[in-house]
């Protein structure tokens, strides 16, 4: 079953690290349109911590779409660059605050952090490396 962006924000773990750099500060509220509606939430950001609220304060970064359109992105199924080519999301701010968003959102389902693929490439080049070393000889029972 698909997550909600507002179930997905309710339940975000903030205590987890979002590979943010130390020195990243600001706020950013997101706008979920419905049927007339708007759904405010209010992410604050100091120092690798974010904090979420429901509010319709003025932020430093503003980020509004269609609840559709967010639910695809809590669900990892629309990168927040496509949306934003589409004008399906619009921003107004500080954009430098775009990269907190792409952090907190889900990456695209089944894909991998860079780092775990170089190890994997790693472990496979150590490994080839090493039957070339035996002779190609695989010395397992």
């Amino acid at each position: 079953m698909a997550t909600t962006a507002s179930s997905y924000l309710e339940q975000l773990d903030t205590s987890r690290s979002f590979d943010l750099p130390e020195t990243t500060t600001g706020t950013l509220r997101l706008d979920l349109r419905d049927d007339g509606h708007t759904e405010h939430w209010y992410l604050t950001v100091a120092g690798q911590h974010l904090a979420v609220t429901r509010s319709a304060e003025d932020a430093d970064l503003i980020v509004r779409a269609a609840r559709s359109v967010f639910d695809e992105l809590v669900n990892g199924d629309l990168p927040p660059g496509t949306a934003m080519l589409r004008n399906e999301l619009t921003l107004r701010g500080d954009m430098r605050l775009l990269l907190v968003l792409r952090r907190v959102l889900p990456g695209p389902k089944g894909a991998r952090h860079p780092r775990e693929l170089g190890r994997a490439a790693l472990a496979r080049r150590h490994a080839s490396a090493g039957r070339a070393a035996s002779g190609g000889r695989d010395d397992r029972p």
